[in-house]
Formats: C-alpha cells, structure tokens, sequence
C-alpha cells in the first residue's frame, strides 16, 4: 500500500502549483516560453501510455518542451472489465510530475474529472466508473481513503480548462456543443473559481467538457471566442488513436489500443496539416 501521507502532501503541493503555474490567467495557460508542445490524448489510467509518453517527451533534456495531459480517471478496461479501476495511479504520478516539472507538466480539465466534482454518474457498459473508481481507491488506500479523495477534488477544481499557445493553438478538452455557444459565460475562463451552476448540465464549464460537435461552423464560431486558429483536443474515442474532424480540430484519444500523443512547434506558423503530421501513436508495448 502507498504511504497516504506522502500522496497526500504531493497532491496538495501539486494543486498549489498547477494555480501558481506561469502564463496562467483564470483557467487558460499562455504557454509563451515554450518551444515545443507535446499534447497526449485521454489516457482513463493506462499507465503504459503514460510512462511512453514521458520518455518521448524527455522534458530532462528538451527544457523549453511542455507536456499537457488529460483525463487521468476512470479507468477503461476494454478486455477486463472486472479488474479494479487503478486510475487513481495517474493522477498520483502526475501529481507527482507537476511537483518535479512545475512550470511545464499541465493536466487540463476533463469530463470525467469534472463529473467527480460534481457527483454526476458516469456509466460505460453497465459500469458506474466512479463507483469502480472508489473501490480502486480503498483497495490502495485504506482508512485514509477519504481524505486522498478529498485532496483529489481539490486538485480537480485547481485544473486549467485549456492551454494556449503563441501560434494559435488551443488545446482544450473539447468543443461546446453548438446549442450552448449563445449562452457561454467566456468570463470563466478568466476566472480561478467556477461557480456550481457553471459545472452542472448546461452550464460554462460543463459545454467545455461534455460537448461532441464535430462541424466546421462550430469550430469557426468557438475559434472566434477564444481567438484562436487551432485545436487539439480529447474526449471522444477515436478507434484508430487520432482523427482529423473539421479544417480547424485534431482528435486525440490516449486509451488503448492506439494511445496518441501530438508533438508540435509552439512558435512559428502551423496548419491543421503540419499538426496533423506531428500526431503519432505510442508504442505501449515498449513501456510495458
């Protein structure tokens, strides 16, 4: 079993520096010291990607190169549904590498996390994926599981809802849904704290977390209210690891059994194309 005590202090640690990290405004990081950016897809516990994910970044020998991370929680055992959810994992090792790598390891917040915030039930073939992940956690924990998880939801809450970078890139956990861009409060962005209602169904932070619209008119009018001309983002699984969707949007997905990650210049100009070519699948065999 880990020592609690010691998860406990590099989560606290790490939730102070993800609020304290350069370039970060409200709920948005202008990554404007980077040279390159590495955007790793939903990785839902699979540490193999995780760890093949570290060793291509390399961040000990490339100092200006930053890693951004997404959805840690709930594990997807696509074979083995009965094996305990250990997703809790990831978000000690992240935590772990934000304390190491403070100004340049980004988690940005994801649907799955955000439903831990607010008690929203996720189900996925006949699982409750919260439940499951609780139950990994008193497995590893113990008595002191609620106070690792209560630490956990404040490390949640202290989560950017996007990084930025100088050419334009935004990279965000998805696209709003078209009915909920009239209706967005951008102020959050700019915000430290959510209110409730933002996070509940309908809501600013829940249209920048649960939305699946794909549509080129979507991404033109949300690339206008964040001033942008790029995104990389999540959330939707993508059976062959990655996916192009609109002239403006890369999909990644970090789940097996092609885990992705982009890799890509922060500053000169880019294209969907030239982000496109910089997208790759991890070679989770080689880290396992």
């Amino acid at each position: 079993m880990p020592d609690p005590q010691k998860i406990l202090a590099t989560i606290r640690k790490a939730t102070e520096l993800m609020r304290s990290t350069p370039g970060r405004s409200g709920s948005v990081i202008a990554l404007d010291d980077a040279d390159e950016v590495m955007v790793v897809g939903d990785l839902h516990g699979n540490l193999p990607a995780f760890r093949q994910a570290l060793t291509i970044a390399a961040l000990d020998r490339h100092p200006r190169r930053h890693l951004v991370l997404q959805e840690l929680v709930h594990e997807i055992n696509k074979n083995d549904d009965d094996r305990p959810d250990r997703s809790h994992r990831l978000v000690d090792l992240v935590s772990a590498l934000k304390c190491r790598y403070s100004q340049r390891v980004h988690l940005i917040l994801g649907n799955h996390e955000l439903s831990e915030l607010t008690g929203r039930i996720i189900g996925k073939d006949g699982h409750t994926l919260n439940r499951r992940f609780r139950q990994g956690m008193e497995l590893a924990y113990g008595a002191r599981t609620q106070d690792v998880y209560e630490a956990y939801l404040v490390l949640f809450a202290a989560l950017p809802l996007a990084v930025r970078t100088p050419n334009r890139v935004f990279v965000c956990h998805t696209l709003p849904d078209a009915r909920y861009l009239e209706a967005l409060d951008l102020a959050l962005l700019q915000a430290d704290h959510w209110p409730e209602e933002a996070m509940k169904r309908g809501g600013t932070i829940y249209a920048l977390t649960w939305g699946r619209d794909n549509t080129p008119e979507t991404a033109d009018r949300f690339a206008a209210m964040v001033d942008a001309d790029w995104f990389i983002t999540g959330h939707q699984p993508c059976d062959e690891g990655f996916r192009q969707v609109s002239h403006r949007q890369i999909i990644i997905d970090g789940t097996n059994p092609y885990p992705a990650y982009c890799l890509f210049p922060a500053l000169g100009a880019v294209t969907i194309e030239s982000l496109l070519e910089s997208t790759h699948i991890l070679d989770v065999l080689a880290s396992s």
